[in-house]
């Protein structure tokens, strides 16, 4: 059987996609070439204006797949506004490659919107994204992001969700279950593995550093210091909860001087900056728990918590990180609090700093079991399927699978409220 030709148009290399690129680059069903607008970063390094610096990540993102940079022509480029990528070129080399379908990861850029809408009707358009229903706004705001929704996705023949949150915002942009196939949000699962014990050590070296001493209780927050991710709320409940321990902030950003104004002169709350890739599961592994306290708006996912998990650390998140539904079963894998909600998140770390080694190291291993749903391998299996399925005319079976929704750790309690903004 021929291989179909799949291109996909994203933005930019990132290090949570070009694993899956990698794969499917490998699949036996397809070959795939991956179209990046913002040709901008082409040399490698991203201006991220969350860490408020330019990074250049130290893994290697453009390796064991085919790509190709299409010129961007915008004033201002980026892919954090609409007309930061405008690409003339991009539909004539799509089609100049010969594709028989295309995958859009996101259509908020001027160039990802236009190829919807070129190539519906003309190939297999499919498309990814993650967005959630969990940021409430105004009734008449609804109503019109509706109405916008439901044109765009009318440009789309299959959406590829990436959890349940995203799943149902998908559903009510208008696209019914059997036009909405799954492929996790995912890592690269294996990368956080520790057969070793390279990662515990340098963890361990880092808790000296840090004049933490052995045996005490650890919450790690890494990520930016902005508000949408709440490191506020985290380091007051942490204050008020009143249990030992220790929480280590791990980061840049703006929220920076205001954390460390707070915690002046305690020695209890400890910081380290950014950290590249190669350096996170030792991260994660300096704590016993991990918290993401977001509250939003945008906080559509949170792949730090199946990173924190493959590093066998149960998580503490919001309810506005779109990622907790499928990955925080509470008591199992971690534990749940509204978002913006100080009293809730005070219990809960109280929780986590008290709660004996026995119970912690039972979560811990259920929470690296449960990282295994959010693979990569799941992820580029799960586009792979679509895709075909579309080729040889299934749809519908494969629709059908992907409607019963995401792997889910069975919870023992309710681990959030209705998330159907």
């Amino acid at each position: 059987m021929n291989r179909v030709r799949l291109a996909i148009v994203s933005t930019h290399p990132i290090q949570y996609y070009a694993p899956i690129f990698q794969l499917l680059a490998r699949a036996r069903g397809l070959s795939v070439r991956v179209f990046y607008t913002w040709s901008q970063v082409a040399a490698g390094s991203v201006a991220d204006a969350g860490f408020g610096r330019s990074i250049t990540w130290d893994i290697p993102l453009l390796e064991d797949y085919e790509y190709e940079f299409v010129p961007n022509v915008a004033r201002q480029p980026g892919a954090g506004h609409f007309w930061g990528l405008r690409n003339p070129g991009l539909t004539r080399a799509i089609e100049a490659w010969g594709a028989e379908a295309v995958l859009v990861f996101g259509w908020n850029a001027a160039s990802h919107l236009a190829a919807l809408r070129h190539f519906k009707g003309r190939l297999p358009v499919f498309f990814r994204g993650d967005s959630t229903l969990l940021d409430r706004s105004s009734w008449w705001r609804t109503i019109a992001r509706r109405a916008v929704l439901s044109w765009v996705y009318r440009h789309v023949d299959v959406a590829v969700a990436v959890g349940s949150n995203n799943r149902d915002y998908f559903h009510w942009c208008g696209l019914p279950h059997e036009r909405i196939a799954f492929a996790p949000h995912a890592i690269d699962v294996k990368r956080f593995a520790d057969p070793d014990g390279a990662h515990e050590a340098r963890a361990a070296q880092w808790r000296r550093e840090l004049a933490i001493p052995a045996g005490a209780r650890i919450l790690v927050y890494a990520g930016k210091l902005q508000p949408k991710k709440d490191p506020l709320l985290l380091l007051e409940a942490f204050v008020d909860c009143g249990a030992p321990g220790h929480l280590v902030f791990v980061g840049d950003g703006a929220l920076e001087p205001q954390l460390r104004a707070r915690a002046a002169g305690r020695t209890d709350i400890h910081f380290l900056p950014f950290q590249n890739q190669q350096a996170m599961p030792a991260v994660y592994r300096l704590g016993d728990i991990f918290v993401l306290p977001s509250r939003g708006p945008g906080e559509t996912w949170g792949l730090a918590m199946n990173e924190a998990m493959a590093s066998r650390r149960p998580v503490i998140a919001g309810s506005k990180v779109g990622g907790a539904r499928d990955l925080v079963a509470e008591g199992v894998t971690g534990w749940m609090f509204e978002s913006g909600d100080l009293q809730q998140l005070t219990a809960v770390v109280k929780r986590a700093l008290v709660c004996d080694r026995a119970t912690l190291n039972a979560m811990s291993a259920a929470a690296e079991l449960a990282s295994a749903h959010g693979s990569v391998e799941a992820a580029a299996a799960g586009i792979e399927s679509a895709v075909l399925q579309v080729a040889r005319g299934n749809i519908e079976e494969q629709f059908a699978k992907a409607s019963h929704g995401t792997p889910k750790i069975q919870s023992r309690a309710r681990t959030s409220p209705n998330e159907r903004g």
